[in-house]
């Protein structure tokens, strides 16, 4: 049982050392939305989700209220959109149009985020898909809470190689139709390799298909926490410090675990997971780098940082798999780099680099996450940084992901300010020697000899 001592020895986390529970997010199943007439699915869509979600705000600040934890953001996540409107929608502008609708319902129950603006195309793409990716520029100029991911790839079924083509594209006409905000959608937009079908987080979460039709999923933080316990243990060995870092998550784990069980009972909606990722923000004290820095590195991206990393994220894994019997989504450790202060530390004083980057991705939870790179590389240059992102998550049968920003006018020196969560951000500098015979080659990366289990 979770009683309310537990919460109270997290008194001084909350006050002190950053704590939250990053998100509520209500999943909502829109499979019963589907109609070939645009206008009806456009009605059922606003319908069900306001239904569900009508007071999902108000319950969360109640129990913010009430238990004194900070609950940062509300959010929704739906069915890929590819699948409810692909019986509609006949050109790319249609499914633009669906985006507004999430975006209108999205405000009018007062959600920070909807996500699920998806399609899933590890293996190749329907018409509807096609028409989606293609929309995606158009949908998240259009809009201001709209989160849109697009899975290219699973360790069953390979990469699909022709839709890592076609992303790279999107993202730079996505950065060109939001230029004027420093092209803030590609801020929006997140490519994946093993995508989970519960992840709470922004940009990438969607509702699945082989969930219930609505549920509440829930994700913690504590970077703060973490690296205030680690300060007491500073020059201790190895076992003290990764038993220090799963005592940590375990209580951390609990909090969330707590308002998830809360918001599922007062909601009537059934409790997903508690995703127990570390997951930083712009705030002096929030960082995960500032962690990897405490365990003995002088900046994030100093060697040693991978395996720094690989340690944390193990530790946290195993301390909230003790504390809730349901965890899921990502869990572990994010590293983006604009929502991290001490990241951007890091990469301007010249010890991350992109290369650093995603080698500390094989270790981590997610991968190469919100990276502002110049305005003029290459469509080809980005769909290969994805193609190498998506094979780490492909041999290591992990989720991986890319959420890369072309920044439009921004060069190599420069910085960009994305505001609130999304933080600010250094141009980091690309590797431009070509890739462009690889990536036009077309079809599929087969799935690897490992991935044939049955």
């Amino acid at each position: 049982m979770i009683n309310i001592n537990e919460v109270s020895e997290t008194n001084e986390m909350i006050e002190k050392e950053n704590l939250d529970v990053r998100t509520i997010t209500m999943g909502i199943s829109l499979l019963d939305c589907i109609d070939s007439d645009l206008g009806k699915v456009k009605k059922n869509i606003y319908d069900k989700i306001y239904k569900y979600a009508k007071d999902l705000v108000k319950t969360g600040k109640d129990i913010e209220k009430e238990f004194g934890i900070p609950i940062v953001n509300k959010r929704i996540s739906v069915t890929p959109i590819a699948l409810v409107g692909a019986a509609a929608c006949k050109t790319p502008s249609d499914f633009a149009s669906l985006a507004v609708v999430l975006d209108d319902v999205a405000k009018a129950v007062g959600v920070n985020f909807i996500g699920g603006f998806s399609a899933l195309v590890s293996k190749g793409m329907t018409p509807a898909d096609e028409m989606l990716i293609k929309s995606i520029p158009e949908a998240l100029s259009k809009t201001d809470r709209v989160c849109s991911s697009i899975n290219l790839g699973s360790t069953k079924t390979g990469i699909n190689m022709d839709a890592v083509k076609l992303m790279g594209e999107i993202i730079k006409e996505t950065a060109e139709y939001t230029k004027e905000r420093d092209s803030l959608g590609c801020a929006k937009l997140v490519v994946f390799c093993n995508a989970p079908d519960d992840n709470p987080f922004m940009a990438g979460a969607f509702h699945g298909v082989t969930e219930f039709d609505c549920i509440i999923n829930v994700g913690v933080s504590g970077p703060g926490v973490v690296k205030t316990a680690l300060e007491k243990v500073r020059g201790k060995n190895f076992e003290i410090l990764c038993e220090t870092i799963k005592k940590t998550a375990f209580k951390v784990t609990r909090v969330g675990q707590l308002v998830a069980k809360e918001a599922s009972e007062r909601l009537g909606v059934p409790f997903g997971i508690v995703d127990l990722s570390l997951a930083p923000t712009p705030a002096i004290g929030d960082s995960v780098a500032d962690i990897l820095c405490e365990i003995g590195l002088e900046y994030a991206g100093a060697p040693g940082t991978t395996a720094a990393l690989a340690l944390l994220n193990d530790q946290v894994k195993k301390g909230g798999v003790m504390a809730s019997s349901y965890v899921g989504g990502l869990s572990g450790a994010f590293i983006p780099v604009s929502e991290d202060q001490g990241m951007i530390n890091a990469v301007e004083a010249g010890a991350l680099t992109l290369e650093k980057l995603e080698a500390m991705t094989c270790v981590c939870s997610v991968g190469l996450d919100m990276i502002a790179i110049p305005g003029a590389t290459k469509a080809t240059t980005i769909s290969g940084i994805i193609a190498d992102e998506l094979a780490i998550g492909m041999v290591n049968q992990k989720t991986t992901a890319v959420r890369i920003i072309p920044v439009i006018g921004k060069e190599v020196g420069d910085n960009v300010e994305f505001g609130g969560l999304l933080g600010h951000a250094p141009i980091m500098p690309v590797n431009n020697f070509s890739c462009d015979d690889f990536i036009n080659r077309g079809g599929r990366i087969p799935a690897p000899i490992h991935s044939f289990k049955n």
